[in-house]
């Protein structure tokens, strides 16, 4: 059994630990790519599991990625991925930062992705909603509020067990709960662009 979701690590240990007890292999395999990753085949696989499992499943999940990576026993595919996020939602603040920076400078915020592109502050995320969030146009919505916000607080319930501090994950998340106490969960975390000011 090969699970794509993105849950918390220990329900992965749990199912794997279930389905081993009826001697069915299990990998947990959260993924990053979206939509259009999956469409293209390009999705990167972040896998926990027994590397028997893993290679058995190999040539199916290959299908839909470019990377199928085992990175440990199970759970550790859930972890990659939190990771991911950490990431990824740390990052959706700091690209609305600037955005509004530049737009408040009278600058083209929406030349933001070209001018840094190649550079070391270039990225997915700052080339797919840079322009976005400056022409707040956040259609369709690429993932959402709801999501990015779980997947934080259940990266945070895993630093707290290991007793590591993740300050910018943190304070991310906080943004992202301010957006659902608005009524905007089920919108694109670019959207926090739009609690900064400078509105369209």
């Amino acid at each position: 059994m090969v699970d794509f979701s993105s849950i918390a690590p220990a329900a992965a240990r749990e199912h794997a630990a279930q389905l081993a007890k009826q001697g069915i292999g299990h990998v947990d395999a959260p993924v990053s790519g979206g939509v259009t990753g999956a469409e293209q085949g390009t999705l990167a696989v972040m896998a926990g599991g027994r590397e028997e499992d893993i290679e058995r499943a190999r040539p199916v999940v290959m299908h839909l990625a470019q990377r199928f990576t085992r990175m440990g026993e199970a759970g550790a595919g859930q972890v990659t991925k939190l990771c991911n996020q950490i990431i990824v939602g740390s990052l959706f603040p700091v690209i609305a930062e600037a955005v509004r920076l530049a737009e408040s400078s009278g600058v083209d915020a929406r030349m933001l992705p070209e001018a840094l592109k190649g550079g070391f502050a270039d990225s997915l995320p700052l080339q797919i909603f840079g322009a976005r969030m400056a022409a707040r146009s956040f259609e369709p919505p690429l993932g959402t509020v709801w999501t990015m916000l779980k997947d934080l607080e259940n990266a945070g319930a895993v630093a707290k067990e290991r007793s590591v501090p993740l300050p910018m994950a943190r304070t991310a998340a906080e943004l992202y709960r301010l957006l659902a106490a608005q009524g905007r969960g089920g919108h694109h975390p670019a959207v926090l662009v739009e609690l900064l000011g400078g509105g369209r």
